[in-house]
């Protein structure tokens, strides 16, 4: 059994930041996708189609950026409670 002595608040911060915007680029491609299927089949094709695929590069910074914030407050916390709650030890494969 391995114990944890604490998180580095900034390369996991700055992990999860690439994860979720990894994860935004799949759903801003999703949206735009959806919202231009859906608008081609009620014949509907308006500035809103246009601005649907405005998701593709926006949702990914709005995500990285929620990412960063929650990781570093998750972190934070991690660092100051994890003794409390006794919960530092993490079984690993040798």
């Amino acid at each position: 059994m391995k114990k944890i002595k604490k998180i580095k608040v900034w390369q996991y911060a700055k992990f999860q930041s690439v994860v979720m915007a990894l994860v935004g680029v799949v759903a801003g491609m999703l949206y735009a996708l959806i919202g231009a299927i859906y608008d081609a089949t009620t014949g509907n094709l308006s500035h809103g189609t246009a601005l649907a695929f405005l998701a593709i590069p926006i949702m990914p910074f709005y995500f990285a950026a929620f990412g960063l914030v929650s990781a570093l407050i998750g972190a934070i916390l991690f660092n100051r409670f994890a003794k409390w709650i006794r919960f530092k030890n993490i079984d690993f494969e040798q």
